[in-house]
């Protein structure tokens, strides 16, 4: 965490810096290889669940709709959280700023909470 000094014995948090995982440089280019894997696969799949219901007019059902729809949360999901990961495995200092942290949890919490009611208005 990076302090800076406003005056007046008032201060601002500029920036975190971010730990990850306690290990050494090939197994964070091992980790790395293997989380952009996942992280390729989870955009492909879901965006070929999006592109076959989009071309197929069978698939224009209600249950079709919400599985749409899921799939857009969980690329969104995926492309909130993977990228920082993946720069902060290969990134040595880790840096993230106060609005980007704040930011990044606002929209985890926000896309855990539509995951989530979309899966109950699916059952």
């Amino acid at each position: 965490m990076v302090l800076k000094d406003i005056g007046d014995n008032i201060t601002c948090i500029t920036e975190f810096l971010l730990l990850g995982f306690p290990v050494g440089p090939r197994i964070q280019m091992l980790l790395f290889g293997i989380f952009s894997l996942f992280y390729v696969f989870t955009l492909l799949g879901n965006g070929t669940i999006l592109g076959l219901i989009s071309l197929d007019s069978r698939l224009h059902t209600p249950m079709y709709f919400f599985l749409s729809h899921l799939a857009v949360v969980d690329i969104a999901y995926a492309c909130n959280t993977v990228p920082q990961m993946l720069v902060n495995l290969l990134h040595p200092a880790k840096p993230i700023s106060f609005a980007g942290c704040m930011t990044q949890t606002f929209l985890f919490s926000t896309f855990a909470v539509t995951k989530c009611l979309l899966l109950v208005v699916m059952s």
